[in-house]
């Protein structure tokens, strides 16, 4: 029996967080979705407006006993670039900020620690701006943006931004992912 845990978190679009976890070994399924916001079950028209408070994010469920939460955390942190404010490239709002909401305290620590080694470490040359907060308010997207680069290949967007954000991906998480 899979060990199931589940992670959350917000890196600017969830088109391509979402494609991306969803090619990962240990990743059960990966889900779109809003969080931390004020308004119950918000649109995504009311996200976009960027006066809910929510984050697009994507709730990944993942075996433990194949991928860590750390690791989960590390594809994350290497999907986007944590150190913009309330945007991600041309994607600007506060619905595109970086976060991570915790489901529980060893996540929370978790979190606490990969930002502080990739600070020590000189990752990035500006301050990282994840927020770490628990996990408040969370609603799946609308079901046309589950899997949506996969179902809309041709969308510009996911053309021109999400396709070779992959490619990228890919090639530096080539063994993690999955063999099908």
């Amino acid at each position: 029996m899979a060990n199931v845990q589940t992670a959350t978190v917000g890196g600017g679009c969830f088109w391509c967080i979402e494609s991306a976890f969803n090619k990962v070994e240990g990743v059960i399924k990966a889900t779109s979705g809003y969080a931390g916001g004020h308004v119950d079950n918000p649109s995504y028209e009311a996200v976009c407006k960027g006066d809910t408070g929510h984050v697009e994010v994507v709730k990944v469920e993942f075996d433990a006993d194949q991928i860590s939460y750390r690791e989960v955390l590390e594809i994350l942190f290497a999907l986007h670039d944590p150190t913009q404010v309330n945007r991600q490239g041309n994607d600007v709002g506060p619905q595109y900020r970086s976060a991570v909401f915790y489901h529980n305290e060893d996540q929370r620590a978790e979190a606490q620690r990969i930002i502080e080694q990739m600070r020590e470490d000189n990752v990035w040359p500006d301050p990282i701006v994840t927020e770490i907060t628990p996990l408040n308010n969370y609603t799946d997207a609308e079901a046309y943006h589950q899997d949506y680069f996969t179902n809309n290949p041709q969308n510009q967007y996911c053309a021109m931004v999400v396709a070779p954000k992959l490619a990228k991906f890919k090639k530096t998480f080539a063994s993690r992912l999955r063999k099908d």
